[in-house]
Formats: structure tokens, C-alpha cells, sequence
């Protein structure tokens, strides 16, 4: 059992002065407040509420309110968390509802949803507000007593003493409120969980499959006005005139107008990524009326910068591939003398284009300016930048500025960047009436904040003993380089070079789910796979011999990997999978990678169907830890493995002059239903460390070890993502 320190994060503990009437002690909007998350739907609300901490409420009756802080994308935080301050509570989990919390940066610590970082960071703070309210109705009861609080003993919401007397939570809740905040408390034992490791079901399955509002583009206002952009059709363009005399005349249009989203001397944040700051829009009554209205605006653009394609970017990142850099990221040994004198070089360059984010639910958001301040509510990642960007734009201090945060129909980065927040306060500030600013699929796709276009080159160099001695990786990517200079097989080879380019675009590019490591995976662990051919080993045996050389004998003292750790996934999955069983008819593939503090192995089962290959099975080894929700866990780490799939075989945006390919579905392809593995089994490794990243590392192995089993069945070696369009594909999936 944890004696832990409550002033870890002491700020996150502030209580209500008052214990009557109780309370919110956070003021929510119709979306998030009108009923809590509750599946069963059975739960009587108490008469009295009383505000514990900023992280929970207990009613009269013993029902609990748990406060989620963090962003809810899809990734499930919004029962996890919660689960987690009920565990330390020592709370009946069918007595807990969840309510989405509001941005409050005095009383949560960081209300973020981006780096598979939530429960990772929040861990300690979560069960320290469940630990602390314990101890606070123990002490309620124990004064009640008048006996010393070491007798007291809780069992789901129930405080028992050494005479066997019991009170339920609800019984002392009025009095804890007033007992001082503990200095320490105690934490479980993770032997003593009767919540974190149970699989739990979603809080928000009832209303999300019933269509109950949850979501940014289910809010209703009186008197809300929708609003459309027209944002340039191509990277490096602006508006030049505008003729919308039919646009105004349509029915239900209220106004056409053109804005700058972020004026000159606001000084932009990072996740203020935005290619086009000068819009067009377009507000009327509803969602048809305006859409049919902006298809009737006659705009001239003109071009501002250079109008960049396919080709010249393509061409510009294979020649920076051929350029030695200034400086190397890393570089042990003498990797230039070992290459000299290597008796083979395996050499092999990886590509991958461009990819939008495609979240099911578009950009969207709802603001309302007024003189006394700004209320903005919708699907957003970064709450607390939001903020302050558009506090800056209007003009109004930040207490000024309210954002609350509805379910997001998916992520995956694009939510990190809240360009689309600022220009729904700028358009409602301009048309003084609440707004709902709707982007259309073509609206999403084509304007950017894409996963960058990238390349690599590896090169290994096998001595004459058929062992490697060296590796040389050179990357290169539009706004940035690939490549992860300490991370695997860094530390396991004597002489090893990363050098690293970027190439400046107009095309605005962000995170995509698990930046960098989407591509890097795919192109290390195939050209593992292809090494581990030339030196004549079993690519699980290659693998594990050079992560016992990073183990105990590392080069280096960058590397930012546990080897015993990534090892350990390798010999689940080649457990589970039955690696060393050859099977007719049956090709395999493996990977394995860590990112966002986590560790993936996986081995890919592709069978031959007229010619086409099935992905028959996937077997998923993970290491993240604590596993809190061991239900939400495997269905993050499923659907990253059918997204990485899909994205590998057959996903991309390309450009001419600027202006993109792709505008929806049509002709941007995601993986069907039909086209994903017929089975996936997941395992994790009970290690009882604190939780580690769980929403991103599943996506990084899977493309991998489709390659590596694709070579398998073909013999053929694809480096060029996506894979259906690859030259050297002689199938098509």
C-alpha cells in the first residue's frame, strides 16, 4: 500500500465552502448537464448533491458523480478515468454516473486529449481525489463514532466499524465536506483493484447508439444560426473578389461575408495550424440552406506562394535522400569505415504520402459572443489553447472565454489543431447571434493539417561473418524528418548513422495518430525483416538478438527504449502466435515497436483467396502497464491495427498546383469492412507498472507486419505506401 503526499497536485482538491444545497461545483451547459452517463438508467438521483473535490460528487443517497477532465475522442478516458477515481473511493461502480468536465485549469492539471498521454499523466491525480474523499467520509464517520478512524474499514461506498456498524457514503457526505484535506493517504495495493483491470463498458453506449446529443454537431441553441467556409481550392491561394449576389438571395441566407481568422500580431500557438486565414462564409437558418448557397458564390483566388504537386515534392524529399546532412542526429562508431568494408549492403528506400484524418464527425463548433465574453462548445483535443488563441483574436481576457467539450466522433490529432473553434467565435462575433460553424467532408479533406508526406533510407552493412555491423537511416519529410534518432535498433549496433531533412510547403501538415512512428514502423520493421533474410535468422530470433546486445551490452547511453521490456512483447506474440508452427497456405508477417511509452508486438496471418490476400488473424502482445479498462484497451488497440491496415494499403492524398486530388470517400480510400482481418486476439503483460500510452502504439506495427507477410506471400518487398498502388504490388487486397 502507496503513502502518497495529497499536495501532488493540491489545486486539484478545492472544495465548496458549503456543504448545504450542495451543488455543481462546475457550471455545465445543456449538452454535457442535461442527464449523467448512466447505461442502466436505473439510478435514483439523490435530493442533496456535495461537492468532495473537483473530481467528484456524492449524493445523499450514495449515488457518486465522477468528473471526467480530459477530452473523450473515441480512446475511452471518459470511463477510464472515472474508473480510477471509484477505485480509490472504494465505490460500487453501479453506483457512479460520469459527467464531461469543462475546461478548469485551477482545478484539473492538464485537459488534453494528444500523445496516448491521459491516463499516463493523470494516474497518480486520479487516485489521489478517490483516495482523498475516502479519507474524508471515514473521518466524517469516525467523528460521527467517536472512535479513531484506524478501525474504519469501506467496501463499495459503505464505511464499516470494529463493532460492525455501517454508514453508507451518502449518510456522512454533508460532514466530509467540511473535514480538512488529509497531508497523505493511502493507495491500493493493484493486488486490492476491484475496478482498474475489470472490463467495463462504455459510460456513453446507451446514448450514443440511441442518438441522445453527445456530440459537437448535435447542439441546438434559440436562435442559432449555421455557418459554412469557402476556403481556397488550392495551397498557397487567397480570395481576390468575391461576387455573391446569388448566394444572398437564396432562401434562408442571413449574410456572406469574408474574415481573417488570425489577424496580424496575435502570436500563433502551436496547435494554431491553419493554411487558410482569410475565409469566405456563408450563415443562414440551416445545415441545406447554407450549403446550397455557398455552392452559388462565384470567387476568384489568386496565388500567393508556389502551387505545389505531387511530383515536385516527391522528387525534392528523394533528392534530399542523396544529400549528406550538416550535422548527424546521431551517429556511433564509424559507421563510414564499416560500410567500406562491408562484404553485402542491404539498402531499401520507404515512402508514404500525405494522409488526411477522415474523423467520422467533421469539424464543427458552436460559439456565442457576446460583450460580456465568449462561449464556445464542441469536439476539440486542445480545450486550454483554444482558449487562449481565441481570447487573443476577440480581445477579451481569458476568464472571459468558456470552452466546453462534447464527445468527438474521432481524433487522431486532427482535433489538436482548433483553427475551426477561432473561426466559429470570429463568425459569431461578426453576425452578433449564437453560430454552429459546419465543415463538410470536402471542406475537411481539402484543407489541410495532414499527416506529412515522408521518406527514408536504410542501409545495413553485413560483414563477412554474415553478421551486421552497421546501420546508416537518412530521413526526410515535409516539415520535419521521420526518424526517431534514439529508438531501436539505436544502442544495438556498434556503428550507426541517423541524419535527418525537412522540406519546407505551404500544405500544412500535423499530428496524425502516432506521429512519425505511423510511418517509421513500417519502414524499420520491414527493413529488419529484410536484414534478418540476408544475415540468414528467424526475423523474431534477429530481433531478440539484437535487444539482448541493447540489454546488456548497449552502445550508447540515448537509447529510449527498456530492451527487456520490447523483448518481452516479441516473446508473448511469438508465444501466443505459435511463431515456430508452419501452417500450409498460410504466410506470416511480424513487428514490433515502441512509442508513446509503450511496447507492440504483433504477428499477422495473410492467406491467398483468388489471388488476394485475406488477413486471417492478428495476434496483438502489448506492455502499457496498469491496463485500467481492459475492454476499452482492446478496442483501441483493434481498431489502431484496422486503421493502420487500411492506411498502409490503401490511403493518400496527392496535389496538383496546389490544389488536392482527393475531396471524399469517392476517391479517398479506407479500409471496408470486408477488407479487415477476420480475427484479432490481443494479450497484455502484467507487470504492475503505472499506466503507460495505450491510444496510438497498436496503429505503428500493424502496416509492418502486413509487409513483412505480404513479402511472404509474394515475394515481393513493398516500400512505397499505400501499398495497392505500389509498383511492385502484384495484388490487390
Amino acid at each position: 500500500m502507496e503513502i502518497i503526499k495529497t499536495h501532488y497536485n493540491r489545486r486539484s482538491f478545492l472544495k465548496v465552502s458549503a456543504a448545504a444545497g450542495g451543488g455543481l461545483m462546475i457550471g455545465f451547459n445543456w449538452l454535457m448537464s442535461c442527464a449523467p452517463s448512466d447505461e442502466k438508467g436505473t439510478l435514483a438521483m439523490p435530493d442533496e448533491w456535495f461537492d468532495i473535490n473537483a473530481y467528484l460528487k456524492i449524493g445523499n443517497n450514495g449515488v457518486v458523480t465522477i468528473y471526467s477532465p480530459n477530452p473523450e475522442i473515441g480512446q475511452n478516458v471518459k470511463t477510464a478515468m472515472p474508473m480510477i477515481v471509484a477505485e480509490e473511493l472504494d465505490v460500487d461502480w453501479g453506483n457512479v454516473l460520469v459527467e464531461q468536465a469543462p475546461l478548469n485549469t485551477i482545478k484539473y492539471k492538464r485537459q488534453l486529449a494528444g500523445g496516448s498521454q491521459s491516463i499516463r499523466q493523470e494516474w497518480k491525480t486520479l487516485r489521489i481525489a478517490g483516495a482523498t474523499a475516502r479519507r474524508m467520509l471515514m473521518e466524517a464517520a469516525a467523528q460521527k463514532w467517536q472512535v479513531p478512524v484506524s478501525e474504519l474499514t469501506t467496501d463499495k461506498g459503505v464505511i464499516k466499524n470494529a463493532s460492525g456498524k455501517t454508514l453508507g457514503y451518502g449518510e456522512v457526505a454533508s460532514q466530509a465536506v467540511s473535514v480538512e484535506i488529509p497531508e497523505e493517504v493511502q493507495l491500493k495495493d493493484a493486488k486490492d483493484f476491484k475496478i482498474i483491470g475489470k472490463p467495463t463498458k462504455n459510460v456513453d453506449n446507451k446514448k450514443v447508439y440511441t442518438g441522445q446529443p453527445l456530440f459537437g454537431l448535435d447542439i441546438k441553441r434559440e436562435g442559432m444560426l449555421i455557418a459554412m467556409i469557402a476556403h481556397a481550392p488550392a495551397f498557397g491561394m487567397r480570395p481576390k473578389s468575391v461576387d455573391d449576389s446569388a448566394a444572398r438571395n437564396m432562401p434562408g441566407i442571413k449574410d456572406v461575408f469574408t474574415i481573417t481568422t488570425l489577424p496580424d500580431g496575435i502570436e500563433p500557438q502551436w496547435s494554431d495550424v491553419n493554411a487558410f486565414k482569410e475565409l469566405v462564409v456563408v450563415v443562414g437558418d440551416n445545415t441545406w440552406n447554407v450549403m446550397q448557397a455557398k455552392k452559388a458564390l462565384k470567387i476568384e483566388w489568386e496565388a500567393t506562394s508556389e502551387l505545389m504537386s505531387t511530383e515536385g515534392y516527391e522528387k525534392a524529399l528523394s533528392d534530399l535522400l542523396e544529400k549528406k546532412a550538416d550535422k548527424p542526429a546521431r551517429m556511433d562508431g564509424n559507421p563510414d569505415e564499416v560500410f567500406k568494408k562491408a562484404a553485402k549492403i542491404v539498402e531499401r528506400t520507404y515512402s508514404a504520402p500525405f494522409l488526411a484524418h477522415n474523423t467520422m464527425e467533421p469539424m464543427n463548433f458552436f460559439a456565442h459572443v457576446t460583450a460580456d465574453g465568449a462561449e464556445l462548445l464542441g469536439p476539440i483535443q486542445t480545450p486550454e489553447q483554444l482558449r487562449t488563441t481565441t481570447a487573443a483574436v476577440l480581445g477579451l481576457p481569458q476568464e472571459k472565454v468558456t470552452v466546453g467539450m462534447t464527445r468527438q466522433g474521432g481524433g487522431f490529432g486532427r482535433r489538436l489543431y482548433g483553427h475551426f473553434g477561432v473561426e466559429a467565435a470570429v463568425i459569431a462575433k461578426y453576425v452578433n447571434a449564437p453560430i454552429k460553424l459546419v465543415y463538410t467532408r470536402e471542406d475537411d479533406m481539402t484543407q489541410g493539417t495532414y499527416r506529412p508526406a515522408y521518406k527514408v533510407k536504410y542501409q545495413a552493412a553485413i560483414d563477412k561473418n554474415n553478421n551486421l555491423v552497421g546501420i546508416k537511416i537518412r530521413g526526410a519529410g515535409i516539415h520535419e524528418s521521420p526518424v526517431f534518432a534514439n529508438r531501436f535498433p539505436a544502442g544495438a549496433v556498434d556503428h550507426y548513422l541517423v541524419e535527418n531533412h525537412s522540406l519546407d510547403s505551404n500544405i500544412s501538415t500535423g499530428a496524425w495518430r502516432a506521429p512519425r512512428s505511423n510511418f517509421m514502423a513500417i519502414a524499420e520493421q520491414s527493413f529488419l525483416d529484410e536484414v534478418a533474410e540476408a544475415v540468414g535468422k528467424d526475423p523474431i530470433d534477429f530481433r531478440l538478438e539484437l535487444l539482448d546486445r541493447a540489454a546488456t551490452k548497449p552502445v550508447g547511453e540515448r537509447n529510449d527504449y527498456d530492451a527487456a521490456r520490447y523483448a518481452g512483447v516479441l516473446k508473448l506474440v511469438r508465444e501466443k502466435s505459435g511463431w515456430d508452427e508452419k501452417k500450409d497456405g498460410v504466410h506470416r508477417g511480424v513487428s514490433a515497436y515502441f512509442c508513446h511509452n509503450s511496447y507492440v508486438a504483433q504477428v499477422l496471418d495473410v492467406v491467398m483467396k483468388n489471388s488476394k490476400p485475406v488477413v486471417q488473424k492478428v495476434w496483438c502482445a502489448v506492455d502499457c502497464g496498469i491496463v485500467v479498462n481492459p475492454e476499452g484497451a482492446k478496442n483501441q488497440l483493434e481498431g489502431g491495427i484496422v486503421d493502420g491496415l487500411g492506411h498502409t494499403m490503401y490511403s493518400e492524398m496527392t496535389f496538383k498546383d496546389g490544389k488536392p486530388d482527393q475531396n471524399n470517400f469517392h476517391n479517398y480510400k479506407l479500409i471496408r469492412n470486408s477488407e479487415a482481418p477476420l480475427e484479432i486476439e490481443c494479450f497484455f503483460v502484467e507487470n504492475g507498472i503505472d499506466p503507460t500510452g495505450l491510444g496510438e502504439p497498436g496503429l505503428p506495427p500493424a502496416g509492418a507486419a502486413l509487409a513483412n507477410a505480404l513479402y511472404a506471400a509474394t515475394g515481393k518487398r513493398l516500400s512505397t505506401q499505400p501499398f495497392a498502388k505500389s509498383e511492385l504490388a502484384i495484388i490487390t487486397m
